[in-house]
């Protein structure tokens, strides 16, 4: 029996039959790899964030009594930044693997470009805003000065070049500027990974060392950015500290980090790590405890001076570190492989009111820097609304439903206008 040449017509040069391609081949065009699926939980948890961050930001707010920071040493701030690791992988790192270490890092440089406009834009709207409130208002409650923004306006030439030069960075405008410094140092890792994983582990935790020099010893003073030049204040949050929990988020969501086995063991400690830890991070809890066992209280208050810099916000201590890993492996647990727990939990909840839950705070962590930005705007006007009532339980909760409600119409209008309908064919 015959067999049928696979290449068809004589081969006129006799080395052509190691060269040709089969026709099954040459037939189709090769297919571009299909972007990377965003994972569910993801965007979840990150929505999650958000609601929590606009809590947090509005003055005299009730809420803020509840949120996860007064309940042990990490807070929304950490989701934020690990889940914003995760997605730069998603965003970022496809594009230095597909393509090329200067492309991915024009990515990176152009994202910078987009959150410095971000910071810009969110400084002088509430600048003007406070200010407004101010001239035209007629309070007895200086708004520029509930912001700490008196010397702006006292020496305005000097603090634009500041607040454009990030050498003038106002307390509640420090997370963005935090963000792009920890974005600055993405290539210099992708760059790093050719020779490693543990390149990168070693200059990740040497860079966080810089920020943190007392777990050698060296003392509490490491190394800040200036946050205005007529004090020594520093950067609220140092990016030299917290690009530690960036890049943890990154590897995992890269693949450079091997998932966690899901155990009892683990999720046994924990919890125990989350509970026993809350009356060393959290003054509420401290205080919960002094008035039930006074003497058990004397124990611990040593203690929590002791870790003070464990604990340090600012440039991101080991135990903020460990104790929101803590809390991630459990959500992590807890919403099962892709989710599929945060699924499920509509059969108890109910399943259409539990599905439009999971869609609205997914929508709103999918358009996070968005989000950010317009409740970081949105919790001065709210703060400034609740100032003219009493503050009673009732009104601060119509406040924040309110400003759930307006977050959640920014996400979908800002995904609106991403898809760019206009230009949807007929």
């Amino acid at each position: 029996m015959s067999t049928v040449a696979p290449f068809p017509g004589p081969v006129k040069d006799p080395g052509a039959a190691n060269q040709a391609v089969p026709p099954q081949q040459t037939a189709e065009a090769p297919k571009p790899a299909s972007p990377r699926p965003r994972d569910p939980r993801l965007d979840f948890y990150r929505g999650i964030a958000m609601f929590i961050i606009l809590v947090a930001h509005i003055p005299g707010n009730r809420w803020a009594n509840w949120i996860p920071a007064r309940f042990g040493f990490s807070d929304a701030t950490e989701i934020f930044v690990f889940c914003s690791g995760m997605a730069s992988a998603i965003a970022f790192g496809g594009t230095f693997d597909r393509q090329s270490w200067w492309l991915g890092t024009a990515r990176v440089v152009f994202r910078c470009w987009q959150v410095f406009w971000a910071h810009i834009g969110l400084f002088f709207f509430l600048a003007m805003s406070m200010a407004a409130l101010d001239l035209y208002g007629g309070f007895e409650k200086s708004y520029v000065n509930s912001l700490n923004l008196g010397h702006f306006f006292k020496d305005p030439m000097t603090q634009i070049v500041g607040i454009f030069t990030l050498t003038y960075v106002p307390n509640y405008f420090d997370i963005l500027p935090m963000y792009l410094g920890v974005l600055v140092l993405l290539p210099l890792m992708m760059a790093l990974h050719k020779a490693g994983m543990w390149a990168v582990v070693t200059a990740s935790c040497l860079i966080w060392l810089t920020a943190n020099p007392y777990i050698l010893g060296l003392g509490p003073n490491g190394i800040s950015f200036p946050a205005e030049p007529w004090s020594d204040r520093e950067w609220f949050f140092n990016p030299l500290g917290w690009q530690l929990l960036f890049f943890t988020g990154f590897a995992f969501m890269k693949g450079w980090l091997p998932k966690p086995p899901v155990s009892r063991l683990l999720v046994a400690l924990a919890l125990a790590f989350v509970i026993l830890s809350a009356p060393f991070g959290s003054h509420k809890v401290f205080t919960w405890v002094n008035a039930a066992s006074p003497e058990l209280a004397q124990l611990i208050e040593p203690g929590r001076e002791a870790i003070r810099e464990w604990r340090e916000k600012t440039d991101f201590g080991l135990l903020r570190y460990g104790h929101f890993l803590a809390l991630a492996y459990l959500g992590w647990v807890a919403a099962g492989t892709g989710g599929k727990r945060l699924v499920a939990a509509g059969q108890t909840v109910g399943a259409r009111t539990w599905a439009l839950f999971l869609r609205l705070v997914t929508k709103v962590g999918q358009q996070s820097l968005a989000v950010f930005v317009f409740s970081m705007a949105l919790a001065r006007f709210i703060g400034f609304a609740l100032d003219q009532t009493e503050r009673a339980v009732l009104t601060t909760a119509a406040a924040n439903l309110a400003g759930f409600a307006l977050i959640i119409g920014c996400a979908y209008g800002v995904a609106w206008f991403k898809s760019q309908p206009w230009r949807a064919r007929k």
